[in-house]
């Protein structure tokens, strides 16, 4: 298992998303779209959403990521959380769905200007008798359009770029996730899909 370090900054960002919760069943955010691509992972089950509170949109993220194993199993990627700001920048909140129990999170990325718009993802299809990975990485295209490349592993190659998000920006997602296997592969996440608000 790695030993995550990280500078008490990051662990404040990190800890923002405790107040992600506060949304109560009434006051779900309505969203106008999903966004998706077409070459995610094969293994796993989609799990739960989380959303950006209200009046807040992705505007940065952050990667959960397993170095490369040597002869151990790689699971590579293993979880996305999305940082949600409003847009005096006066709030931030960070969401996630489900995550793999492996690896240390990078460090955010920001949009210099605007909100996280589409993405596209890096992703190892099966290897067969060798060791599978799932996805890998992910890229992110903001509003302003400039590209901010994740800091995720290597194997496998990207697909297409997903839609633009329609309406204002990227407000929520979704994460695909194999759960821990005692035998054979662990890829942990392999797909995602991005909810979009106006």
């Amino acid at each position: 298992m790695a030993t995550c370090s990280y500078s008490a900054s990051f662990l404040l960002l990190l800890s923002l998303g405790l107040l992600c919760d506060a949304q109560t069943p009434d006051m779900i955010r309505p969203t106008v779209g999903m966004i998706s691509v077409i070459n995610g992972g094969e293994w796993g089950t989609w799990r739960s959403d989380d959303m950006c509170p209200i009046g807040t949109y992705a505007k940065g993220f952050m990667l959960k990521v397993e170095q490369y194993q040597s002869a151990g199993d790689d699971s590579a990627l293993n979880g996305i959380t999305l940082i949600c700001t409003s847009e005096d920048n006066q709030a931030f909140f960070n969401i996630m769905s489900a995550s793999g129990q492996w690896g240390c999170w990078t460090q955010p990325q920001w949009c210099p200007s605007g909100y996280l718009l589409a993405f596209r993802m890096r992703v190892e299809t099966s290897q067969g008798a060798g060791d599978d990975t799932g996805a890998n990485n992910v890229d992110f295209r903001c509003s302003d359009g400039s590209m901010l490349m994740g800091q995720g592993s290597s194997y496998g190659s990207y697909g297409s770029w997903s839609n633009d998000c329609g309406g204002k920006a990227i407000c929520g997602l979704r994460t695909k996730i194999e759960e821990w296997t005692t035998a054979g592969d662990d890829t942990a996440l392999d797909d995602v899909q991005f909810y979009c608000c106006e």
